[in-house]
Order: structure tokens, then sequence, then C-alpha cells
């Protein structure tokens, strides 16, 4: 989006699911020659912060840690772009059937 530029609320809420993967990005995943990604330490503390509201069980490790198992598709150890919206989509599809008419 153009500097100064007020997007629409949906563009706004894109960009904060952006900025919120890339607060979790691990340098650690990145030098470890790893697929770029959010690592499990990461992982488990972006589930406990942000989505502590809309998960149960965020405060017990070893559920998160299943999470991620499921959510890790190559089975690389990290969280790339692709299955974080995989997470997202989750946690939407739903929040989509509850406020369906």
């Amino acid at each position: 989006m153009e500097a100064g530029a007020k997007g629409t609320d949906f563009e706004s809420a894109i960009e904060t699911l952006m900025e919120n993967y890339y607060k979790y990005y691990s340098e650690e995943c990145h030098t470890l020659k790893r697929k770029e990604g959010i690592g499990k330490k990461k992982f488990i503390e972006m589930i406990q912060k942000e989505l502590n509201h809309m998960l149960t069980n965020t405060h017990y490790k070893e559920c998160i840690e299943e999470m991620m198992k499921k959510l890790d598709q190559n089975k690389d150890g990290v969280i790339d772009f692709y299955e974080y919206w995989l997470l997202i989509g989750n946690i939407v599809n739903p929040l989509v059937h509850q406020k369906q008419p």
C-alpha cells in the first residue's frame, strides 16, 4: 500500500496478518539452513500471546506443539507462510459457519 494511503478494513486485516507472521518469523530457522518461517519456540509464543482468546488450551505447550505438527505439512519443523495461512483458515472457517444467516 502506498505511504500515507489508508486502506480498506480488509486490506488492513491482511497487512496485520502479514505483520504478525514476520513478528514471529525466526531468524534461527534461516541460520540453520532451514526453510524460512516460524520455529517451534516462536510458534508457541505467537499462539499464547496472539490467539489465547480464540483457541483453547493455549497455556498447554503440548497442545500447541501438536497443532504445529498438524500444520507443518512438509515436516521441516518450521511453519512457513503457506502453513501459517492454513492456521488462519482453520481459525476462520468455524467462525464463518457460526455467522451464516
